[in-house]
């Protein structure tokens, strides 16, 4: 029933009520003599006046506290000047800044209780000032039809008046109510989105986390086994273990350090992975003990947007993680198709039974899957970019199969084959170390759009469209 006002809005509301009060009990006493009342002395009339005047200033100073509650005291004290039989009142200006009130700040009852509150006093002026003393004999006509017609429209104009007069004040409140109510839902959606947003952040903040420490973690679970089974054996192994643990170690806490930049300054952002961080990846996988195998057929023909690179990167490097973490045998096989459309990316590794534990990442079950958090991850940056991620087990191999779109705008040229390799199968049967650029073979992200490309040592054949880690051309 009663509102939350500040202290200054409670002062500015009790100052106005009495330079009102002060202003109506003033026009009240002068001049001296002007309130008469057919009911009771004009002493006595005095005093009531006095009286409806205070508890209409009363009204007015509750009126944005307490709506209803300086509606209702309106109402005691209208009733008790026509009980009194006192004419119109400096005071009765009150009810306009009530009436306003109750529709800007009421409740839903109030708000409505406003507006039959205007239609039933204008009803009440009109039958007070005009109708009441016509019943009473105070009518002082010539008894004939004109003057009753004149009583009728005098009462119905009083009531038109009146009613516009009240339902102004009423209506002018509801117009600030609406804005009020807009305004607060502008600020409720301003707020939705920033959780939103908020939202959205840390999420993208948990994924780049996971992605960062599970892979990592990894690495260093994988090189620490393999130092401590090496250390007595082959000291050389394990110092070699040590020094991949302390490189993913010190990459992992740079990645972190950046993802707690970004958590303390929401305009900091950090460099992203990109094609070119591929190989690094790679090299940690294989320090790991997996013989992985990468083939990209055809490779890239331009510039890979920004937002697909980071989409490649993270999903490699979630997929590559779990056959590190469960997969049975130290196989895993990479495949890049970069068309014209969109690049194709699969990953395999060879997992073991269903009974082994694999959980969510070898598993066929989908409850198993929706715990963890890397599927659901892989498959959220896929759908960023435009793509789509399917990562099931078919056998004993667990696949994950990702499409991602390779242009801006959902279209590039196809990559050009090279002239003087056969359209059918395009390999060549010289091995990686007859290249006569490089005696390691080539990787794809070390091409770079716009760069000389290099040729084979044998055949003198330009490179075409891609490249493997295990064969010359293709």
């Amino acid at each position: 029933m009663f509102r939350t006002l500040t202290r200054t809005q409670l002062i500015v509301d009790i100052v106005a009520a009495g330079v009102f009060a002060m202003f109506a009990l003033l026009a009240t006493l002068v001049p001296w003599g002007s309130i008469n009342s057919a009911m009771m002395p004009q002493r006595i009339a005095l005093i009531v006046a006095l009286v409806v005047t205070l508890v209409s200033a009363g009204a007015a100073a509750i009126r944005r506290l307490s709506p209803e509650l300086a509606l209702i005291v309106c109402w005691v004290a209208a009733i008790l000047q026509m009980a009194s039989g006192l004419p119109p009142l400096p005071a009765n200006i009150a009810i306009f800044g009530v009436l306003y009130t109750t529709a800007a700040y009421g409740s839903r009852r109030t708000f409505w209780f406003g507006l039959v509150s205007s239609l039933v006093g204008a009803i009440a002026i009109a039958v007070y000032i005009v109708l009441l003393p016509f019943l009473l004999g105070q009518w002082n006509g010539s008894g004939n039809g004109s003057g009753i017609g004149t009583y009728v429209f005098a009462t119905a104009a009083t009531f038109a008046s009146a009613a516009f007069a009240l339902l102004l004040a009423w209506t002018t409140g509801a117009l600030v109510r609406t804005s009020l109510r807009a305004r607060q839902n502008r600020r409720a959606q301003e707020i939705a989105e920033a959780t939103a947003a908020a939202e959205a952040e840390r999420t993208r903040i948990a994924r780049d986390m996971h992605d960062v420490v599970a892979h990592s973690l990894a690495v260093v679970i994988a090189q620490a086994d393999g130092a401590r089974y090496a250390a007595a054996s082959d000291p050389a192994v394990a110092a070699a273990a040590l020094g991949t643990i302390s490189t993913t170690a010190r990459a992992a806490l740079s990645d972190v350090r950046i993802l707690l930049t970004q958590l303390r300054h929401t305009q900091a952002q950090g460099p992203e992975p990109t094609l070119a961080d591929l190989e690094q990846l790679y090299a940690q996988v294989r320090a790991a003990g997996v013989a992985l195998r990468v083939d990209v057929d055809p490779a890239p023909a331009g510039e890979v947007p920004a937002a697909v690179q980071f989409a490649v990167y993270r999903i490699l490097q979630e997929a590559l993680t779990n056959a590190l973490r469960h997969g049975a045998d130290a196989a895993v096989s990479v495949g890049l198709a970069w068309h014209a459309g969109g690049v194709e990316l699969t990953v395999r590794n060879p997992v073991g039974p269903l009974e082994s534990g694999l959980g969510g990442v070898g598993g066929e079950r989908p409850a198993p899957e929706s715990r963890g958090h890397g599927l659901i991850g892989m498959r959220e940056r896929a759908q960023l970019v435009g793509g789509t991620l399917e990562a099931a087990r078919h056998g004993d191999v667990f696949v994950v199969a990702a499409q991602l779109p390779n242009t801006r705008d959902g279209g590039a040229s196809r990559a050009p084959r090279s002239a003087s390799c056969s359209s059918t199968t395009r390999r060549c049967s010289v091995p990686a170390s007859a290249w006569s650029s490089t005696p390691s073979p080539i990787s794809p992200s070390s091409v770079r759009p716009g760069t000389a490309p290099k040729a084979c040592g044998s055949c003198a054949r330009r490179v075409p469209t891609s490249f493997s880690w295990t064969s010359g051309c293709r």
